[in-house]
């Protein structure tokens, strides 16, 4: 009949003289204890700084990540405070074990425990980690058995597969002939399990990560990793939301903060509008009437004389100079307009017919021209998954050309394409173009038209 039991290790015989044997032997062990739980956390004085328990854990995944023979199924560990705590407190005892709870629930994890004891300053915990580490050249993963007369616990422990959770602490001891210095850590679940008294293998060979569960279904891996590490697959999209955003992970998209956009949140802006409103989409604001500028603080006054052409009342300005959308956008408002909204058949017929018989006439001012094409105020909005213009209307008239829109170089601005009759084209916003700037008639009307 089978028997599953943790092992004792040298542990689990009278752990009140054991540290101190220890201590005098210079020798080290190993155990598996019930968790014990903890309603409230409480720092223990002496624990191991940020830094040093992000270099034990690395330490720890990296060196589970190179065992010979290659491991299917070793999951990835993760820092526990909680264990943190325990391993501390066990340290501050010299690595004696903590009493134990009267009755300890049925399916309280096991915690397992390497445990050593070294004259103070003879070695760091990094040091004491690679011996542990060390052990698994004495051990047979083919023979699940360790050489005779040697000790493998602490390596065995170590690479447990299925242990996700560490955590360490080290104290200051008195021993009974020298100072001595307690290096403790506590894994979650614990292993070292025995049948019929000889433990089991720690892991089980194969390749890597071709034999994770469901529930760490990731595959964890690194550049200074030799194989990987089953984890749990947190982040499908592969990619992470900067700033604070929140990551949809159904539709993989991030949602940003106030005051951040991009697809990232790696944008930071503006969000005082002094005389406008805030629009989240683009991160920037739409004026009241009679202002300009990034943040609409700036008065303008309506230059009459610079109309183009007028169509059912509104002022079109057709540039001369080139830019990229947004900057095309800025440049609009900055005069107290917006980048052209076609809204009609008839728009989109005056300003194809105007802009055709500009092309042949008209010189651009600036070298960094790259195009025939002209901005209108239309951008594709990924999070609503259509078409808006700058002032947030949805796009209901369409001209795009044949084929169009179809997303290539990511084009998520519009221009009135020359080689298509001016007809619609999406095109990647960096692009420079020339550009068409328009006022409504209900703003032209209420101008303060300046001295």
């Amino acid at each position: 009949m089978l028997r599953l039991e943790p092992s004792p290790g040298l542990g689990g015989h009278r752990p009140g003289l054991l540290p101190v044997l220890l201590a005098l032997l210079g020798m080290t062990w190993a155990e598996v204890r019930p968790l014990q739980l903890q309603e409230k956390q409480v720092p223990v004085p002496g624990a191991l700084s940020k830094k040093e328990s992000f270099l034990l854990l690395s330490l720890h995944n990296r060196l589970r990540s190179r065992v010979h023979p290659p491991a299917a199924n070793m999951q990835r560990m993760d820092w526990s405070e909680s264990l943190a705590q325990q391993a501390q407190t066990r340290a501050a005892l010299c690595g004696a074990p903590a009493p134990s709870p009267a009755s300890v629930p049925r399916a309280t994890p096991q915690v397992g425990w390497n445990v050593q004891l070294l004259p103070v300053s003879s070695a760091s915990f990094i040091h004491v980690v690679g011996l542990w580490f060390s052990e698994g050249q004495q051990y047979s993963q083919a023979a699940a058995e360790c050489a005779p007369n040697a000790t493998c616990t602490h390596y065995t422990q170590l690479v447990w597969a299925t242990s996700s959770q560490l955590g360490c602490g080290r104290h200051p001891c008195s021993g009974a002939q020298a100072e001595m210095e307690a290096f403790v850590c506590a894994y979650s679940p614990g292993g070292n399990w025995e049948v019929n008294g000889k433990t089991i293998v720690p892991y089980k060979k194969g390749a890597w990560c071709s034999l994770c569960t469901a529930s760490v279904s990731g595959c964890f891996k690194a550049w200074d990793h030799a194989g990987g590490l089953c984890e749990v697959p947190r982040n499908p999209c592969r990619m992470s939301c900067r700033n604070h955003g929140h990551l949809n992970l159904s539709t993989c998209h991030c949602h940003c903060p106030p005051g951040y956009t991009g697809r990232y949140c790696q944008v930071r802006c503006s969000v005082q509008c002094v005389h406008g409103r805030f629009r989240e989409e683009e991160c920037s604001c739409v004026c009241d009437v009679g202002y300009g500028g990034a943040q609409c603080a700036t008065k303008v006054h309506f230059p009459f004389h610079t109309c183009d052409l007028r169509i059912d009342g509104d002022c079109f300005m057709v540039s001369s100079e080139a830019d990229t959308y947004y900057g095309a956008k800025m440049k609009c408002q900055g005069k107290g307009g917006v980048l052209a909204q076609i809204e009609s058949q008839k728009v989109q017929d005056i300003l194809a017919f105007y802009l055709g018989r500009l092309e042949t006439t008209n010189e651009v001012t600036n070298n960094d021209f790259e195009t025939r094409n002209f901005w209108i105020g239309l951008t594709y909005k990924t999070a609503k998954d259509s078409f808006r213009w700058t002032t947030g209307e949805h796009q209901s008239f369409t001209s795009f050309a044949f084929g169009q829109p179809d997303n290539q170089g990511f084009g998520n601005c519009v221009e009135l394409q020359a080689s298509a009759a001016f007809n619609w084209n999406d095109q990647r916003c960096k692009t420079r173009n020339r550009y068409i700037c328009q006022f409504a008639q209900e703003h032209i009307s209420r101008w303060d038209p300046g001295p």
